[in-house]
């Protein structure tokens, strides 16, 4: 295709008055460029500027027309471009060779003007046709490709954050939390007590229909606050806030969620009670600077927290009675008087060389 949008053929005669015919009848309509031989009508088709449509004769010295379209279908570059025969061979058996070496027609001279110009459009517009079908599905191959990376991201994404905090992740509203950082956020743990007698004194159906129940339970909660799910480890859980996010006031959008935890967890209770078994859950929260980023190694690598604040929110959780939630001092600072919350003294923690001062939500009046 020339510059200004028309169609470029390529003539290929060995007989300088053919190629004065066919460029006559074309040009109107079309660029027309001429080759003498079939050496030079590959060199042309082979070039920068490779025609759209090719008139080719087959009777030439040197190089007959079968061999220039031999070599045509064979190569890559060329295979594409419609060649349509022009001979003075009649006969069936040559136009049939012809087109099973990957001619798209086969004219027979002496020339009518009228059915080359309609053969010559027909092809050209079929292979217009051809060529927006080809970068049609190649386009729709990429958006697929692209389509399915974005889904695994997606999929990865959602694993961690709420909807709406992972579609701000995706739409490139916040930066990219699988990158390595540090941040100051507030760890939250829960787990059930009387879990490992539970299990052993029920079969594997029940266990997974409990532990159904208190994830999908707590998870409501979670994704309503905007939290992010570190992970799952059997019957319990590690949450934080202030990470991939920043939010105002993080100690005490942890502290509500975990009073809510426990309210909906005392629902849970009272349904599971009923079936003759009793759990219960502590929580434990502290706040502090970790690095957060994605672990793991290669095709199996997930969203994390590590750092003094994530062992002490395990460790507060850990000391924590059944119902009770335990917050760090930082914590219990940090929310002032927005939850109101009393001492419960000092605590010896493992890995913490000192006493540890605990708060706790003060009841309610």
């Amino acid at each position: 295709m020339d510059a200004d949008g028309s169609a470029t053929i390529l003539a290929v005669d060995d007989h300088p008055i053919n190629l004065l015919l066919l460029q006559k009848l074309l040009q109107p309509h079309y660029t027309v460029r001429t080759a003498k031989s079939g050496a030079e009508a590959l060199q042309q088709a082979r070039s920068a500027s490779a025609p759209d449509l090719i008139l080719l004769d087959v009777m030439m010295p040197d190089m007959s027309g079968y061999d220039v379209c031999r070599q045509l279908k064979a190569d890559p570059a060329t295979q594409d471009i419609p060649v349509i025969f022009v001979t003075s061979m009649s006969e069936t058996e040559s136009e049939e060779q012809g087109l099973s070496l990957g001619a798209v027609d086969y004219l027979t001279k002496p020339i009518s003007s009228p059915i080359l110009l309609a053969r010559v459009k027909n092809h050209l517009a079929l292979r217009r046709q051809a060529q927006e079908l080809e970068e049609l599905n190649r386009s729709l191959a990429q958006r697929v490709a692209e389509g399915v990376a974005e889904l695994e991201r997606m999929g990865r994404l959602r694993r961690f954050f709420s909807p709406a905090v992972a579609d701000m992740l995706l739409t490139g509203d916040a930066e990219d939390p699988l990158k390595t950082h540090r941040r100051e956020i507030v760890v939250v743990f829960l787990d059930l007590r009387g879990y490992t007698s539970f299990t052993e004194a029920h079969g594997a159906d029940e266990v997974m229909r409990v532990l159904g129940e208190f994830h999908a339970a707590m998870g409501e909660l979670i994704m309503a606050s905007g939290a992010t799910l570190e992970r799952f480890a059997g019957d319990g859980m590690m949450i934080f806030f202030n990470d991939p996010l920043e939010i105002p006031a993080p100690a005490v959008a942890a502290l509500n969620m975990a009073l809510a935890m426990q309210r909906r967890f005392g629902q849970l209770q009272a349904l599971w009670q009923t079936r003759g078994y009793t759990l219960a859950m502590g929580i434990g929260i502290a706040q502090g600077v970790a690095t957060i980023g994605a672990i793991g190694f290669e095709g199996r690598r997930d969203y994390g927290a590590i750092g003094s604040v994530t062992n002490l929110a395990a460790r507060l959780c850990g000391e924590a009675r059944g119902g009770q939630i335990l917050v760090s001092s930082q914590t219990a600072a940090n929310a002032g008087s927005a939850v109101p919350l009393q001492s419960a003294g000092e605590v010896r923690l493992k890995g913490f060389a000192a006493p540890v001062e605990v708060f706790e939500p003060a009841p309610e009046r």
